[in-house]
């Protein structure tokens, strides 16, 4: 049996997030969109939610082939979650930068690890 292929996977929390940018779900979709397409990644399928309410929020989801892109927000705290796992041969932290340039949050935590085989 061979070895997992190798992927990246880059997780986020974004902060301080204007509430009406969180509930934008068309916003939201292109953002992804733009952020993958510009990195020439195509999407397999892709779905989004919305969810009312005070504590509404959106979650979206690119399927990509062998990965994913997601993006789960919560208008109440101004918050986001951003989780991408990409092939090796794609940066996943220049398809995050462009998710931040379309959200702008104030602040923002990352984290990068390899998945399947590893980084080398």
């Amino acid at each position: 049996m061979g070895r997992p292929p190798a992927r990246r996977h880059l997780y986020a929390n974004l902060y301080g997030i204007d509430p009406r940018l969180l509930a934008d779900e068309e916003r939201l979709v292109g953002a992804i969109l733009e952020a993958l397409r510009r990195e020439g990644v195509e999407p397999v399928d892709l779905k989004s939610w919305s969810f009312g309410g005070k504590k509404g929020g959106v979650s979206v989801i690119a399927v990509l082939e062998g990965a994913h892109m997601v993006i789960h927000t919560w208008v109440e705290y101004g918050y986001a979650t951003v989780d991408i796992l990409v092939t090796v041969d794609r940066d996943p932290s220049r398809i995050f930068e462009r998710i931040v340039t379309a959200l702008n949050p104030r602040s923002y935590r990352v984290g990068l690890t390899y998945r399947g085989e590893g980084p080398g």
